[in-house]
C-alpha cells in the first residue's frame, strides 16, 4: 500500500514544526527518516498516522485522502509505534497487545480464536511470549517497547510507522526487531537515530528544522557533506571484510 504526503505543514503556538513536507513511499518499501533532535520526525509520523490533521496539505493512502477516512478504517491500514506510550491501568502484556485487534471488533464480529492466534503470533515475533502474563508496570523499558511493537503487529497493518523503535532495546533485540520489520510484507516508515541502521533502508529522508531536505538511497544521501552540515559530524566509511557491507564511524566536527 502506498503512502504519500503533499505539502504538509504543522504549527504550534506560532512555531512551524513542519514546513511544506512532501514525500511518497512505495508499497512494501522501507523508508527511513533521519535528522537531528527536533527536526520534525515525530510530528511527521503522527500526521502520517492520522493522529493529527495538518494545518495545510494532505496525507494519502493509495491515493485516498486520509482526511475522508473514518478513524477505524485508518487503524485497519496504518499502525504507529510511538517512542513513549504508557498506562497506569493494571493490565498484562498480552492485554496491551490485544488492543491491536480493536479496529476489527464489531457487534457482529466479536473476539474469536483467530484474534487469539494473531496476538500470540505477534508476541512470538518480538520474543515476549514468556512475559505475556506479566503486569505492564513490572516490565522494563525495552520489554515495553517490544510489547508496543507487538500491539502494532497485531493490527496486521499494511503500513507500519515506527518512531525510533530500537530505543531502550539491547543490541540483540535491536537487530531482531529491525530484521523482523525488514521482512514484513508491508510499507514501512521508520525514524532512526542510528545512521548505520538507516543504511539498511531502501531509501531515507533527511529532516532538518521541519523540512524534508533530501530523499534517496542511503549511500547517495548520507554523504560527508550532508553529515557535516546537518548532523555536525565527520564520518569515515568502513567496509566489513566479511560481507562487504559498509558502516560509518563518526567524529565530531572541530
Amino acid at each position: 500500500m502506498k503512502l504519500s504526503a503533499e505539502q504538509l505543514e504543522w504549527t504550534v503556538q506560532g512555531r512551524r514544526l513542519l514546513d511544506n513536507v512532501s514525500l511518497e513511499v512505495e508499497p512494501r518499501e522501507m523508508f527511513g527518516l533521519v535528522g537531528p533532535n527536533g527536526s520534525g520526525k515525530t510530528t511527521l509520523l503522527r500526521l502520517l498516522a492520522g493522529l493529527r490533521k495538518p494545518r495545510r496539505g494532505a496525507v494519502m493512502v493509495d491515493d485516498r485522502a486520509m482526511s475522508g477516512m473514518r478513524r477505524r478504517d485508518i487503524a485497519r491500514h496504518v499502525a504507529l509505534v510511538e517512542q513513549q506510550a504508557d498506562t497506569t491501568d493494571r493490565v498484562t502484556a498480552r492485554q496491551v497487545v490485544s488492543l491491536g485487534r480493536t479496529p476489527f471488533l464489531l457487534p457482529l464480529r466479536p473476539w474469536s480464536s483467530d484474534d487469539d492466534a494473531v496476538v500470540e503470533r505477534a508476541l512470538g515475533d518480538v520474543d515476549m511470549r514468556h512475559l505475556a502474563d506479566r503486569l505492564w508496570h513490572t516490565l522494563s523499558g525495552g520489554e515495553r517497547q517490544r510489547i508496543h511493537i507487538a500491539r502494532a503487529l497485531a493490527q496486521q497493518p499494511k503500513i507500519l510507522l515506527l518512531d525510533e523503535p530500537t530505543n531502550h532495546l539491547d543490541i540483540r533485540h535491536q537487530l531482531s526487531i529491525l530484521q523482523l520489520v525488514r521482512q514484513l510484507p508491508v510499507t514501512v516508515v521508520i525514524a532512526l537515530h542510528d545512521l548505520n541502521q538507516a543504511m539498511n533502508c531502501d531509501r531515507i529522508g533527511v529532516m532538518d528544522k521541519g523540512r524534508l531536505i533530501d530523499v534517496g538511497p542511503p549511500g547517495q544521501v548520507l554523504t560527508s557533506t550532508r553529515l557535516r552540515h546537518t548532523f555536525g559530524v565527520h564520518a569515515d566509511l568502513i567496509e566489513d571484510p566479511l560481507d562487504g557491507s559498509h558502516i560509518m564511524r563518526f567524529r565530531n566536527v572541530v
